[in-house]
């Protein structure tokens, strides 16, 4: 994904985002997921394999096993 694909991405907030700037925003792709900071539009964008990004959610809402 290249700066253009991001400027045209649909980005949305999660509707547990607080209203006080501490957000990410997420952008679905055809095979990956992109991420960036909901401040910094024009900045940096973390891009995911959509695989990776399911096992990221699965272990952020099932809590991750400590050892």
């Amino acid at each position: 994904m290249n700066q253009a694909d991001a400027s045209r991405a649909q980005w949305r907030k999660s509707s547990r985002s607080s209203g006080n700037g501490q957000c990410v925003e997420v952008a679905d792709f055809d095979t990956t997921v992109a991420l960036r900071d909901s401040k910094d539009p024009s900045g940096p964008v973390l891009v995911f394999e959509r695989a990776a990004w399911a096992s990221f959610l699965a272990g952020a809402k099932n809590g991750i096993p400590r050892s």
